[in-house]
């Protein structure tokens, strides 16, 4: 299957450097560039991209507000995101996952490390650049205050996959680790993102710290 790739930066140098690392894949297609928020909304909405790649910093509408409208709650249809930007500040980082981003890129992480974002996205996980992933689990220190508990509770096993999702482990470690077969780790990952209310497995790692899950982990809140 050949996943549809909207390109979105205000650099066209960036863009073109993009587009040659994707059209290097037999199953990426750019169909689509934007140089600004707004464009890249329109792009979206007229070439029904299957992933979009975002930059933050953008003219007349930034990249927050872009990954809000195209994977937040109200999108219809919802497009995958993967915010790839220079900056890894906090107040880009954070919003940008809670908004519905499947994964952050700093624009440094190479080739490798973008076409794996794609193919994450599509699939329905997530990838975010080691150095970010390390720095959000040592911000999240303590339960937030406002985190209300999911209507349905987690069993013990989906706090136990929870807890190794939260540590990066993909569908196929996770099953080698617990003795289980990838599609029930798969099935387990789908009702803990219905109970804990997110749509990917960063959004299950946030929540979950949020909700003091991970307390033993490293950069873990106290429950």
């Amino acid at each position: 299957m050949t996943i549809r790739v909207l390109i979105a930066d205000d650099q066209d140098m960036v863009r073109r450097g993009l587009r040659r690392i994707l059209e290097t894949q037999s199953d990426l297609q750019v169909v689509g560039e934007a140089a600004d928020g707004l464009a890249t909304i329109e792009a979206a909405r007229t070439l029904r991209p299957d992933v979009a790649l975002v930059d933050v910093r953008m003219p007349r509408m930034d990249g927050l507000e872009v990954v809000r409208q195209l994977c937040g709650p109200a999108a219809d249809p919802p497009v995958k995101v993967v915010v790839v930007t220079t900056f890894d500040l906090d107040e880009y980082v954070y919003p940008a996952l809670r908004g519905g981003a499947s994964g952050f890129l700093l624009k440094r992480s190479g080739p490798a490390l973008l076409i794996e974002a794609v193919r994450a996205a599509m699939a329905g996980d997530s990838l975010i650049s080691p150095s970010v992933t390390v720095r959000l689990l040592q911000h999240v220190t303590g339960r937030r205050p406002d985190a209300a508990p999911p209507a349905e509770p987690l069993t013990a096993r989906e706090r136990e996959i929870t807890r190794e999702v939260a540590e990066g482990r993909t569908n196929a470690d996770i099953a080698a680790a617990l003795f289980i077969s990838p599609g029930t780790v798969k099935t387990h990952v789908a009702h803990i993102q219905r109970k804990l209310g997110v749509r990917n497995r960063v959004g299950v790692a946030m929540r979950a710290f949020e909700l003091g899950y991970l307390a033993d982990l490293p950069g873990g809140p106290a429950a």
